[in-house]
């Protein structure tokens, strides 16, 4: 486990999850209370349990339901007991019954810490994003480059705009952790997403699309 953040606020710790195929998996630390949340159950269990010990986990917080973010979830659901909370258009996916369905502009208390929760879908219909006071867990909406992978026309639009109608509106000093590879500053995605948006594209754009490659 890496600490990446640590403000008089917020510790952020990306766990080693056991192998690159898996998303990344952040613990979201209030310093106040010791209190903490796990953002998303990727890869192995035992090796994220044994990571665990000694924390004062309140819940896990679920970006969306494909496989390489839930690899972990039931066991580690079993084992603390503890809840987990997504949204209700990705509840069918997950291996566990969620113990609530975030909705869209809620806030999550751990400890003294507000999870500010944006609900973006286009990767799945269920994708959530996750704010921590200047930090963005953006699950596998955003990425260094450009948004996450669509499957449709349909689903690219609505991923756009779930970028551009919610997560734009955060400062440019916002940090972004991603739900694979490094995190990246939101003012650089800004400059990038103009760039993007003033070209013209096929109807038809959809599957893995970099701002500046497209």
């Amino acid at each position: 486990m890496d600490r990446v953040t640590e403000t008089e606020n917020v510790h952020i710790d990306q766990l080693d999850v056991g192998g690159r195929m898996w998303a990344n998996c952040y613990l979201v630390t209030s310093v106040q209370t010791g209190e903490s949340a796990l953002i998303d159950a990727p890869g192995k269990a035992d090796l994220i349990l044994e990571q665990l010990q000694g924390k004062n986990l309140k819940c896990v917080l679920m970006t969306h339901n494909h496989s390489d973010h839930i690899g972990s979830l039931a066991k580690l659901k079993s084992t603390l007991r503890i809840p987990v909370y997504g949204h209700a258009d990705d509840a069918l996916g997950y291996p566990v019954s969620l113990a609530k369905e975030l909705t869209d502009g809620e806030d999550v208390a751990v400890g003294n810490l507000e999870l500010h929760v944006f609900h973006t879908p286009g990767h799945t219909p269920g994708s959530l994003c996750f704010l921590a006071d200047q930090f963005l867990f953006s699950g596998d909406t955003l990425f260094p480059g450009g948004p996450g992978y669509t499957d449709s026309p349909g689903n690219f639009q609505s991923i756009i705009r779930s970028i551009t109608g919610k997560i734009l509106s955060l400062p440019n000093d916002t940090i972004v952790y991603p739900g694979h590879g490094a995190p990246t500053l939101l003012g650089k995605e800004k400059d990038e997403l103009r760039v993007f948006l003033l070209k013209q594209h096929p109807s038809n754009l959809c599957g893995d699309v970099l701002w500046l490659g497209n």
